[in-house]
C-alpha cells in the first residue's frame, strides 16, 4: 500500500471520527444531557478524555525529545545505553498506576450513581416513578403500576411518559434475545437480558434510573444487535409536568372509546377475523407480572406519535406530540398493506395469516375498514 493511500485512509478516518463527535444538539447526542445521570456520565467522559490527551501529549513529547537527543550521529559510535534504572522504572510505573486508580474510582462511583435512585436522609429511595421496560424483536413494551389497582399494570408500547424533575426507576427485561435500553440525553445504555423466574417466581433483572430536568421528547434506541430490524427498534421518552403525567396515566387505564359508525364496526370485525386480536391486546391493563401478547398493545394506538417502533411518524414534527390524523391514516394503511417492506423480519409479516395465505389476504375495503377502526383507538 502506497503512502498516498495510507494518508487518504487516515484522513478519512479522522474526518469521520471528528464528525461523529460534533457537539450539535441532535436527537441522540450525548453532549447535551438533560438529566443528572447523563450529566455525571458526560463529566466522567470529559475528565478521562482530558487525562488521555494530557498523557498522549506527554508521552509523544518524551518520545520526540528522546529520538532527537539520543539519535545516532554519523561521526560517533553508539550513544550511552541505560539499563536497569530503578528510579525511572518506578516513576513510569507509579504514575500510570495512580492515574488508572483515580479514573477507576471515579468511574465506579459513576456506575453506582447510575444504578439506583438516590436515597433520602433516612436511607430510603427518593420519591420516584417505577416502571418496567421489556424488549421484543423489534419493539419496546412498557408497564406502569396501575394507580387504580395494585394487582394490575398499565401496558403500553414504544412511548413512555415521565414527570419532569422526578426520578424514574426502570426494570429491564426481554422476552427473546439480549436488547439494550439507551436514552442518550438522559442516561447511558443498560442491557435487557432475558432471564427465567426463580423458585419464588421472581426475576433478577437489570435496572437503571434517569430523570428529565426539562420537558420535551427524548429519543431512545436499542443498542445491542438483536436481529434483522435492530436499527429499527426505537422508542420515545416524553417528559411532561406532574399534573400532565398524572392525567395521562389515568387516561391509559381506560379502554378505548366505542363508536357506532358502520365502517368502524366493520373494522372491529376484521380485526378479530383476520387474527389481529391473537397478537394484539385491546385491554389497557394486565395482571402484574403476567406474560404479554406477541405484538404491541393497541388500546390507545391512535394517540401514539409514531408507528412501527419509530419508523413512521404521525406528527408534523418529531419533537411534538400532536397527532396529524392524515399522517396516521396514511401510515396505518401502508403498514397493514405491507409490513415486511417497512420493517424487515417483523413477526406480523412472518406469522400473520393474511400475509402468508393468499386466500385470507385483506382486500382494499377490509384495509380501509381496519384503518378506520384503529384510528378510533385513542
Amino acid at each position: 500500500m502506497t503512502m498516498k493511500k495510507i494518508t487518504t485512509i487516515l484522513l478519512t478516518g479522522i474526518i469521520l471520527t471528528l464528525s461523529a463527535c460534533y457537539p450539535e444538539n441532535f436527537n441522540q447526542t450525548t453532549f447535551h444531557p438533560y438529566g443528572p445521570v447523563a450529566d455525571r456520565q458526560l463529566d466522567i467522559f470529559w475528565l478521562i478524555l482530558a487525562g488521555g490527551v494530557v498523557v498522549f501529549i506527554l508521552v509523544e513529547a518524551l518520545l520526540i525529545y528522546s529520538a532527537i537527543k539520543y539519535r545516532r550521529k554519523d561521526a560517533e559510535g553508539l550513544p550511552n545505553q541505560v539499563h536497569g534504572n530503578h528510579k525511572l522504572e518506578f516513576i513510569w510505573t507509579a504514575i500510570p498506576a495512580v492515574v488508572v486508580l483515580v479514573f477507576s474510582i471515579l468511574s465506579i462511583n459513576t456506575l453506582f450513581f447510575a444504578a439506583e435512585v438516590p436515597k433520602d436522609s433516612e436511607g430510603n429511595l427518593e420519591n420516584h416513578v417505577q416502571l418496567q421496560a421489556i424488549g421484543h424483536q423489534w419493539w419496546f413494551e412498557f408497564r406502569y403500576p396501575n394507580p387504580n389497582d395494585e394487582s394490575q399494570e398499565v401496558v403500553l408500547a414504544n412511548e413512555v411518559y415521565i414527570p419532569v424533575g422526578v426520578p424514574v426507576r426502570i426494570e429491564l427485561d426481554s422476552v427473546d434475545v439480549i436488547h439494550s435500553f439507551w436514552v442518550p440525553k438522559l442516561a447511558g445504555k443498560v442491557d435487557m437480558v432475558p432471564k427465567p423466574k426463580d423458585i419464588d417466581g421472581n426475576k433478577d433483572l437489570n435496572h437503571m434510573w434517569f430523570e428529565a430536568t426539562e420537558p420535551g421528547v427524548y429519543f431512545g434506541q436499542c443498542t445491542e444487535f438483536c436481529g434483522a430490524s435492530h436499527a429499527n427498534m426505537r422508542f420515545k421518552v416524553i417528559a411532561v409536568s406532574q399534573p400532565e403525567y398524572d392525567s395521562w396515566l389515568m387516561k391509559q387505564t381506560e379502554p378505548a372509546a366505542e363508536w357506532d359508525d358502520p365502517l368502524v364496526k366493520e373494522g372491529a370485525a376484521v380485526f378479530k377475523s383476520a387474527g389481529c386480536s391473537g397478537c394484539h391486546a385491546l385491554k389497557p391493563t394486565a395482571k402484574t407480572g403476567s406474560k404479554g401478547r406477541l405484538g404491541p398493545n393497541l388500546t390507545h394506538l391512535a394517540s401514539r406519535t409514531y408507528l412501527a417502533a419509530g419508523l413512521m411518524n404521525n406528527t408534523d414534527d418529531i419533537d411534538t406530540t400532536d397527532i396529524n390524523e392524515a399522517y396516521l391514516q396514511e401510515n396505518l394503511r401502508a403498514w397493514i398493506a405491507d409490513p415486511a417492506s417497512i420493517k424487515p423480519g417483523n413477526l406480523m409479516a412472518a406469522q400473520g395469516a393474511v400475509y402468508n395465505d393468499p386466500d385470507r389476504a385483506l382486500t382494499e375495503s377490509q384495509i380501509s375498514a381496519l384503518v378506520a377502526y384503529l384510528m378510533t383507538l385513542k
